[in-house]
């Protein structure tokens, strides 16, 4: 018996430390003053009886009671039971302020009279909280109502008289001398914890889904902490989850009371349950911050659960059973709910019935989550103590858990491993838990056909439980004094006297004495130990089942297979070797393969051939690769034995084990599955030296021990197999006698029941057998670990060395000597490892093994002594016999492999890596594969991948037997790589090894490779290959290039590179010498090379003068060429340019400016001589590239417009792109200028050229130039001064879309009389709103500059909002009714809608400025990523159909992309060609989606920018001249690769292919021309596309050189090029040069159906007429790219070649459309009948005639002779192609129009007055509700604007003042049309058009997430909100996710760089290394933590994608 308490303490107010009302506590007195010797007084008690701190009160507060929880220094927990109340104190005065200036901050009012807390404590180790209340509440009643009765003796009796029996002890009654009556009642079982009614309180608390949470997180080792006002709560909640544990035990930090003083070790890294007074909530999570820490609020009965925490739940099964077991229990009602007639009310169950109940259903849970884990457990020793420990991987693995994180984290945790040390041995005493383990799997089955027995089993268990805490049935009613109500308040009560303690201690000691003799005479039985049931084995979970029906078919493979090989039937063998390997992947299958070698081993058949040798390693390699580490299924375990037998004689006296090649597996380096296999093979040992005792198993367990068991070696007995029935009959003899051997669980319990009968000589000897066991065992294992670690090749070091001595998976306690050494890295300089370093690594890998698991398993130490003196001596002698070996196997002859073919390379080309020996896998295009798209298998292929100076190809042949005669090609240039990545190779059919490294390869030209590198190339070469490849594709500068190097052509040497400065001592001294020349005053000699001129640059063009650029660049990089321009003087170019008028003459013959001379722009002029004839003139003003380095030297400008006001006016736009001529319109005479962006007028003055000069001079200046220029530009329009109507509409007649449209006229009816004040009206309520908008707005009116968020959302939806608003349905005639709003203007300018804001419309008579919807650049890189990953995925969908490729591309937004394209070209035209007015494009920076839609409109407008050599003129004139940045969107050098590929050309060209596809008769090229074009503009073989613009091609030398054409016919006809060539020459460095020398050759580029006309085309742009360019989604296999001509021509030419000679006579063609190139195999009939022509001409020995030469020859069909009736049908079609185009350009015109009316209108602020609303109204900015009286909100007294008062500081100023807008437009025309009277009409308004714009918050959110943010450096981290919105342009932070205020933001315009950060200072310690990540902004700079380092990237490229 023990003693019901421990100590007695009385803890009081510390005086004489208070300060300010706030002192500490103090121990008054404690009873006994000396220590128990079995329990020591516990240190700090005073701080749990006021957990909040000592404070005096103002006010008497009643007595409190409650029960906190000590743990000691051996985890053994005290209870200390605290009764506090308050006595009366006299507090003098509060000091002076001048004394304690420092105490001002007080928030206490001292009185004269304060009230301070004193305790009374009982100190327990036993947990009866009901007697400790009783006992303290009978010493304060008797302290305050004064009663007779001596406090000395109430103490003495508690501490000295009551003791209480051990569990299941009959019930004891006490008094303690104060008239009272108590009872204790110990529990039947120690084990079970006693709830009473705790756990059902707390699931009324927190409910059902909450409790489960949180206990699952404390059973996955999270932290918890608990808070609530009661401290008694806190105790009771901790409590009922250590019970729900149960039946584990919780092994961290447990404080169900945590005081204010002790706050800081909520700080530690370890698990925690702790509970906290909710008033320090706050100060908590100041503390340890929300990072990791669940907290559960018991009040409010909510969960606050962090991001980064993940709490994992048990299986959907268990879970849905456990849940529906406690609803049944908690809500008994909700069963019968819906019953149509209630029973009448059952009498409903107790709480504490309800409690035990809940325990019950958890109880099962752990039992059914846990069934059959005594199968796994492993017994190492059983005398003299059992050890036993849990096989962890074999558990999960047979249970199918290896993917259950609750079960994995449960079983790695503390709990469990107690839960194994408490419950593992087999013979102990046994509780509820364990009957409920061996009955649960009948219990579920039976339950399974009858759910009603459920109910009836919880019950049962519950009655149980109930049992256990109380086993006596008869009642006892205690009887406990209590002071009256209200007595605590009492004024004059005196303090709690001092105890006597001699009396006390007398009586204690005295109650002591008479203790003992009743222990004598008191007899309580223990519980007597017994055999634990062991329940149900874990080999009966249907493993055998099915292995039978689902793997019968697999397993007969497999052993045919087997058979085989053994029966060196090699080729019938490897006939189903790959249905092997593919069998392989599941586990039976992987188990059945170790027996099948296991029974061959035994019949002496372990000694192979070469080939047999093979391929049973290639099996054991295949079954380890789909094994994980853990080896969950036990293969590595049972092929330990198998790798040690199979071998293969190599020569006489030298052998090879399979053990030497199945080493690369991570397996043998997880030192968990070495101790499991050592203990499972130790406990059969055990198990074998204590059989013999049993006799009923000794004849049964003789027969299988020699087949069980298999031998390292093979020389065991023989075994003759000859058939497989005789196999079978002893599989079935074998299995029937496993069922009836006894277990190694039920052998120890029955020695430990005779244990204590064995007499102490055979004990000693049993002990000795058992160690002798353990330590042969660990013997044989030192040798197995050695021969599975050192490598074969001992010379290298082997790659998972570096494993040993990194971490280990084991639960050792020894520590790595080495922690994570990289000195197996191959670039820290060890490539070669010495033997001793393998050795010693190995040693100390086995070293660490044997002493885990030999201390463990008790091994003397003199054993292991001697272990750690063998273990070297065996490595040494096992690396000397591995040198023979290894010796020995290099010289064997090697695998016969498919021989390596060449590739066919061109000219100039070399290889940077020779071919590696790799097998090309399928990706996700079906093509290729021979599935459901037919045709042959041609992957996987097996070949080699080269590394040229052009390109990264591939050449191999089919794996498939039956395509293998068929050459597989891939390949695209190295400089079109946008991607590449490791990937996991999985099972690859026909390939018959283990591939181990994959790389998976990316091409811009659509183009993907995924590779798998063969087993012989090693690692070391695969980082070569990525490196080289790298290397390759990022050169330094475009001069490295394959377009300048690969025609070996001299490269061109620049003055000043990036990082190759002084690249030579040559360069340096020629450098120097300059310079100091310089200094001396001497003048260098001229220079005729035009490469070494440096143009000068405008002072104000060194940064990029944009805000912001098109595509959110912050800074342009500088030029890739040349930036150091300090040796060279700024005039020195120009002089030199302008001297030698040849330079200028030369610029005029190049093809984009002899194209002005075409148009009649104008003819080259000076400063000096004007012709005044002319309108037009070709300006010189930027031919030092001075105004504009992006602009070309020679620009065409009004007459009369001056040099001087172009420098000037220039200023207005950014990058300095003012408006200029590129074509004039042969009949309307209309103009089409190209620009970029204006400035802002804000802006322009930050930016102004003279610093000299004022701000207002030099910005009025500019804007005067500006408009003086445009007013020449109008007048320069002769369409200005005449109507309109005069214009015809002109119809295309070559669309086959259109059906022949021929004739009438028709225009866009734009009325010609301006009228300024006309609006348009609508009524509706004004809805533009912040981020908080809760409507849609129709995609129409979507944002200016960025169709990013356009709404799609369906007509129906818009329509019945719009009418639920009371709005007008207006959208059915919006263009038609806003026409008569418009006006016709001479000059329409197309810009953004942020260009519209500082315009002053007056200053720009007969202008009018358009702001339009287009694409950022930004938005093109997303898009063409999606369409490459749609057009080219990378693995194949389960439904990879069409539907399902279509709606990849759709989601893409590539044609709304090419659409949009189309329609704004569209309304240039009909701007152009209809109207008559002149057309200005003004987006981004000029040079991108501008380039774009100048030159689309060029195509429709003019037919000769239709034929090959106008092509030629058009891009070189808008797109090299006008300095498109090729060399930075196609991303040529290492310098542009983290801006990211920008596909704007390809666009240009798909867009070219929609026009040809609508128009074919109308193109004189073809659509290979296209695709021609897209393939090598990013190829890098041409020169043409290098370089950003023409200034840095001047400066390369490219543009003045002379030309040096040659003749087509010279040089080889077959490769198309000459191969002896000047040195120096620029040989086809030109893509038209190439193309005119082919073009001269063969008809390749030309259209045959082209009809020559001068009619304006009109393409469709619906999506419908749009189709997905077949460039994209082609594939040619058998000769690669048909883009490279000379290749694909010379690999044709060889397998024509080839089947020629295979097959002499002439057999017919089968062509695949994805192996064979249409084009080429099978020409078109007119390239047929040229070829045949060439070819009779060349036989006949005439001289061939050219092609085009035969081809004009032919005489052409009139088109315009074809006369038709025209039917009504064909009128309506007719007019319905007319009307699209008019209408599509009318919207962009009234959207253009609309929103800048709303941008003017929208600049109002709100007029706001307070309402109180009776009806529901929404905030139109938070989108919350406005109701009620008490609620008053704002209203717009103009508007009708509705928001919070709160919300009003943030609302935009966008009031659109109806009543003012209604006034001023009364008179005009207003829309009518939809049926509304005119009286309604007049009060409609302008912002009718606003309420449907998209402000949803969902539309413009790009990414959001929470972040943690510092405030500055050094200081904490707190979690916000984050929104990046790519529509504003923003990064906001809000305080939290339903914060609708933001609390500040981050312009994205001022990003200067966005990347992570590792190391960073100050961080939490469970943040991880890459998680971190900061923003660099022009003025400061921003940290930011993310969760995970996943989430850190994922918000750096949303970032980066926002502002590239």
């Amino acid at each position: 018996m023990s003693r019901l308490a421990d100590y007695f303490v009385v803890v009081g107010y510390d005086h004489e430390k208070e300060r300010s009302g706030v002192s500490c506590g103090k121990i008054i007195q404690r009873f006994p003053e000396k220590d128990w010797k079995t329990c020591p007084f516990p240190q700090g008690i005073e701080l749990f009886c006021q957990p909040t701190g000592w404070t005096l009160s103002t006010q008497r507060q009643p007595p409190s009671f409650f029960v906190s929880v000590l743990t000691d220094i051996d985890a053994n927990r005290h209870y200390c039971a605290c009764l506090t109340f308050y006595e009366t104190v006299a507090i003098s005065p509060t000091k002076p302020d001048d004394e304690d200036t420092d105490e001002q901050d007080s928030a206490l009012v001292h009185h004269s009279l304060m009230f301070a807390p004193k305790s009374l404590l009982l100190v327990s180790r036993l947990s009866y909280f009901e007697a400790f209340k009783n006992c303290l509440g009978i010493m304060y009643t008797v302290y305050v109502e004064n009663l007779q009765v001596q406090l000395e003796s109430l103490v003495g009796n508690i501490l000295g008289c009551v003791h209480v029996p051990p569990a299941g002890g009959p019930q004891v009654r006490f008094s303690i001398g104060a008239g009272d009556r108590q009872a204790l009642q110990p529990p039947l079982n120690p084990t079970l914890p006693v709830t009473n009614v705790c756990v059902a309180q707390i699931f009324d608390e927190l409910g059902i889904n909450n409790v489960m949470t949180v206990l699952f997180a404390a059973l996955t080792d999270h932290k918890i902490l608990f808070t609530s006002q009661s401290y008694s709560r806190l105790t009771d909640a901790c409590g009922a989850f250590i019970a729900l544990q149960y039946p584990f035990k919780y092994s961290y930090v447990y404080i169900p009371i945590l005081p204010v003083s002790l706050l800081e070790v909520l700080n530690t890294p370890t698990p925690f349950i702790a509970g906290i007074h909710s008033s320090l909530r706050n100060d908590a999570m100041d503390l340890v911050g929300p990072l990791d820490v669940i907290i559960v609020d018991l009040d409010g009965g909510s969960l606050h659960i962090p991001e980064c925490v993940s709490i994992p739940v048990v299986n959907n099964i268990t879970l849905f059973r456990t849940k529906k077991s406690l609803v049944e229990i908690l809500k008994p009602d909700l069963l019968s709910a819906d019953n149509a007639f209630p029973q009448s009310p059952q009498k409903q169950p107790s709480f504490a019935q309800k409690d035990k109940e809940i325990r019950s259903v958890f109880i099962r849970m752990f039992a059914e989550l846990f069934n059959t884990y005594r199968s796994c457990l492993t017994i190492i020793r059983i005398h003299p103590e059992p050890f036993i420990t849990f096989h962890k991987a074999n558990f999960l693995g047979h249970r199918g858990m290896v993917d259950d994180d609750f079960v994995v984290r449960a079983l790695d945790g503390m709990g469990f491993n107690a839960f194994v040390a408490e419950r593992g041995p087999p013979y102990r005493v046994c509780d509820i838990f364990d009957e409920v383990y061996a009955t649960i799997p009948d219990q579920l089955h039976e339950e399974k056909s009858n759910p009603s027995k459920m109910r009836e089993h919880i019950k049962e268990l519950a009655q149980q439980l109930t049992l256990n805490e109380h086993p006596n049935p008869q009642p006892y009613i205690p009887k406990v004094p209590k002071p009256t109500e209200g007595s605590y308040a009492r004024i004059h009560q005196p303090p709690f006297p001092i105890l006597n303690w001699n009396l006390i201690q007398e009586i204690i000691d005295e109650g002591t004495a008479k203790n003992s003799i009743k222990n004598k005479l008191v007899n309580v039985r223990p519980y007597q130990s017994r055999i634990v049931p062991n329940g149900k084995p874990i080999s009966a979970t249907g493993d055998r089942q099915s292995m039978v029906e689902n793997n019968a078919r697999r397993l007969e493979v497999l052993r045919n297979c087997v058979n085989f090989i053994f029966e060196n039937k090699i080729s019938d063998a490897r006939i189903i070797f790959p249905a092997v390997l593919r069998a392989l992947k599941s586990r039976v299958t992987r188990l059945a393969l170790t027996q099948e070698l296991s029974f061959h081993v035994h019949s002496n058949r372990a000694m192979l051939e070469n080939q047999q040798f093979d391929l049973v390693v290639k099996l054991l390699n295949c079954a380890l690769q789909n094994d994980s580490s853990l080896d969950e299924s036990g293969v590595a375990a049972a092929i330990l034995p198998l790798a040690t037998a199979f071998c293969r004689k190599l020569c006489t006296g030298v052998i090879q084990f399979a053990y030497t090649c199945v080493q690369e597996h991570i397996v043998w380096q997880n030192h968990q599955f070495w101790e499991q296999s050592f203990y499972q093979d130790v406990q059969k040992q055990i198990r074998h030296l204590y059989l013999p005792q049993y006799e009923e198993h000794l004849m049964i367990e003789k027969a299988p021990d020699k087949s069980q068991s298999p031998l390292p070696t093979s020389n065991g007995n023989s075994h003759n197999r000859n058939s497989s029935a005789t196999l079978e009959s002893k599989r079935s003899s074998e299995s029937s006698l496993h069922s009836r051997e006894i277990s190694a669980l039920e052998i120890a319990a029955e020695q430990l029941r005779v244990w204590a009968s064995v007499p102490k000589e055979q004990q000693q000897e049993m002990v000795l057998n058992e160690e002798s066991t353990v330590y042969s065992q660990a013997i044989h294992y030192a040798n197995r670990m050695v021969y599975m670690l050192v490598p074969l090749d001992v010379n290298r070091s082997h790659k998972n060395l570096a494993g040993f001595d990194g971490e280990s998976n084991s639960n050792s306690n020894i520590t790595t000597s080495i922690a994570e050494s990289d000195s197996f890295d191959a670039e820290s300089g060890f490539d070669e490892t010495e033997h001793s370093d393998v050795g010693s690594n190995v040693i100390r890998f086995v070293t660490r093994f044997v002493d885990k698991v030999c201390n463990e398993g008790g091994v003397t130490q003199d054993h292991i002594k001697s272990l750690h003196q063998m273990i070297p001596g065996v490595v040494s002698m096992h690396i000397e016999t591995l040198e023979a070996v290894s010796k020995e196997s290099k010289r064997l002859p090697p695998i016969q492999k498919p021989k390596i073919l060449n590739p066919t390379l061109l000219p100039g080309e070399e290889i940077v890596m020779e071919g590696l020996r790799i097998y090309l896998l399928p990706d996700g295009r079906e093509e290729g594969t021979g599935g459901i798209v037919g045709g042959p298998n041609l992957l996987p292929a097996e070949g080699a991948v080269f590394l040229t100076t052009y390109r990264i190809l591939f050449k191999g042949t089919p794996c498939d037997p039956l395509a293998c005669e068929h050459i597989v090609i891939r390949s695209f240039p190295v400089s079109t790589l946008t991607r590449e990545k490791k990937i996991s190779v999985q099972y690859i059919p026909h390939i018959d090894q283990w591939v181990q490294e994959g790389l998976q390869l990316r091409s811009n030209v659509f183009q993907l490779m995924k590779i798998a590198f063969d087993e012989e190339v090693g690692s070391e070469n695969v980082e070569t290959f990525r490196k080289l490849a790298n290397k390759v594709r990022n050169p330094p500068d475009v001069f490295s290039t394959y377009a300048f190097i690969g025609h070996m052509v001299q490269q061109a040497t620049p003055l000043h590179k990036h990082k190759e400065k002084n690249a030579s001592l040559r360069h340096f001294a020629k450098k120097t010498l300059l310079k100091t020349a310089r200094k001396a005053g001497i003048k260098s000699k001229p220079s005729t090379h035009k490469q070494k001129y440096v143009l000068p640059t405008p002072p104000m063009l060194r940064k990029n003068i944009s805000p912001r650029s098109s595509d959110s660049e912050s800074e342009r990089p500088s030029s890739e060429i040349f930036d150091d321009l300090s040796m060279i003087d700024e005039n020195e170019f120009a002089s030199s340019l302008s001297s030698d008028p040849k330079n200028l003459e030369r610029l005029m013959e190049r093809s984009s400016y002899q194209d002005l001379e075409r148009l009649g722009l104008g003819t080259l002029s000076t400063p000096g001589q004007k012709s005044h004839s002319e309108p037009f003139r070709i300006s010189t003003v930027n031919k030092s590239y001075s105004v504009c380095r992006s602009y070309p030297a020679l620009l065409v400008v009004p007459q009369t417009v001056t040099d001087e006001s172009i420098r000037k006016f220039a200023r207005c736009h950014r990058q300095y792109r003012f408006p200029v001529i590129c074509w004039r319109h042969p009949r309307t005479k209309g103009l089409l200028l190209r620009a970029s962006g204006f400035h802002s007028r804000s802006l322009m003055g930050m930016l102004r050229h003279n610093p000299s000069t004022g701000t207002s001079s030099g910005e009025a200046s500019s804007s005067i130039e500006q408009e003086k220029y445009f007013m020449l530009l109008v007048a320069a329009t002769p369409s200005s001064s005449r109507s309109h109507n005069s214009a015809s509409y002109s119809d295309s007649l070559t669309s086959l879309n259109s059906l022949m449209m021929v004739g009438g006229s028709d225009s866009l009816n734009i009325p010609e009389t301006p009228d300024l004040h006309l609006r348009p009206s609508y009524k509706a309520n004004s809805s533009s709103r912040g981020n908080g908008n809760r409507k849609n707005k129709p995609a129409s009116l979507n944002r200016i500059g960025s169709l990013r968020g356009k709404n799609r959302m369906s007509s129906t939806s818009m329509d019945s909002q719009s009418q639920a608003n009371g709005s007008l349905d207006y959208r059915g005639d919006l263009i038609n009714s806003s026409v008569k709003g418009l006006h016709k203007v001479a000059l329409y300018v197309l810009g953004e809608k942020t260009q519209m804001k500082g315009i002053k419309v007056e200053s720009f008579p007969k202008c009018d400025f358009i702001p339009v919807d287009f694409f950022e650049v930004r938005h093109v890189k997303a898009s063409f990523k999606k369409l490459m990953r749609a057009c080219v995925p990378s693995t194949t969908t389960s439904s990879q159909t069409e539907s399902t490729l279509y709606k990849a591309i759709e989601e893409s937004e590539w044609l709304q992309q090419v659409q949009n394209v189309l329609q704004l070209a569209g309304a240039t035209v009909d701007l152009l060609d209809v109207q008559g007015s002149s057309v200005m494009i003004c987006l981004e920076d000029g040079w991108d989606v501008t380039t774009q839609v100048v030159s689309v409109a060029e195509i429709l407008l003019d037919a000769h920018y239709r034929t090959i050599e106008g092509f030629k003129a058009l891009v070189e004139k808008e797109w090299l001249s006008f300095g498109h940045r090729f060399t930075h969107r196609s991303n040529q050098t290492a310098a542009n690769q983290a801006s990211g590929f920008a596909p704007i050309f390809l666009q240009f060209l798909d867009i070219v292919h929609q026009i040809h596809h609508q128009f074919p008769l109308s193109f004189e090229f073809n659509q290979y021309f296209l695709k021609f074009l897209a393939y090598h503009y990013v190829s890098n073989r041409f020169r043409t596309f290098m370089m950003d613009s023409e200034v840095e091609r001047v400066e390369a030398g490219l543009l003045l050189e002379g030309k040096h054409l040659l003749n087509i016919d010279d040089g080889d006809d077959e490769l198309g090029f000459q191969l002896r060539y000047n040195h120096n020459s620029s040989l086809y460095s030109s893509v038209w040069d190439y193309i005119d020398k082919h073009h001269r050759r063969s008809p390749l580029f030309y259209n045959f159906l082209y009809s020559p006309d001068e009619t304006v085309l009109r393409p469709y742009s619906n999506i419908s007429n749009l189709k997905i360019w077949d460039y994209y989604l082609g594939e040619d296999l058998a000769n690669g790219p048909s883009y490279d001509i000379e290749v694909a021509n010379r690999e044709l030419r060889q397998n024509e070649d080839q089947e020629s000679e295979a097959m002499e006579i002439s057999r017919r063609k089968i062509l695949s459309g994805c192996y064979d190139n249409i084009m080429l195999q099978e020409p078109n009939f007119f390239e047929k009948q040229f070829m045949e022509m060439h070819q009779l001409e060349i036989d006949l020995g005439h001289l061939p005639q050219k092609w085009k030469v035969m081809w004009d020859k032919l005489e052409s069909p009139v088109r315009d002779t074809v006369h038709r009736q025209v039917s009504f049908n064909t009128q309506l079609v007719r007019s319905h192609g007319r009307t699209i185009h008019k209408r599509s350009t009318l919207e962009i015109l009234v959207k253009g129009k609309l929103l800048g009316e709303a941008a003017r209108a929208f600049s109002q602020p709100h007029r706001f007055e307070k309402q109180a609303y009776t009806t529901p109204v929404y905030c139109d900015y938070c989108t919350q509700l406005l109701w009620g009286l008490s609620k008053t909100g704002m209203h717009c007294v103009d508007c009708g604007y509705n928001c919070h008062e709160k919300c009003q500081p943030f609302v935009p100023k966008s009031c659109t003042k109806l009543k003012t807008v209604a006034d001023t437009s009364a008179s005009s025309s207003n829309i009518s049309q939809t049926g509304v009277s005119n009286t309604s009409s007049t009060s409609v308004a302008t912002s009718q058009i606003y309420e449907n714009f998209p402000a949803n918050v969902g539309e413009t959110r790009t990414h959001e997430g929470y972040l943690y943010k510092q405030g500055a450096l050094l200081k904490g981290w707190k979690q916000r909100w984050f929104v990046l919105d790519s529509m504003k342009h923003q990064m906001r932070y809000y305080d939290a996710v339903e914060d609708s205020n933001c609390r500040g933001f981050i312009d994205l315009a001022e990003v200067e760089s966005v990347q992570p950060v590792k190391g960073f200072p100050g961080t939490s310690k469970k943040s991880e290394d890459n998680s971190i990540f900061e923003i660099r902004t022009v003025r400061r700079q921003y940290n930011f933590m993310a969760t995970s380092p996943a989430a850190a990237q994922e918000w750096i490229d949303k970032l980066q994608s926002c502002i590239q």
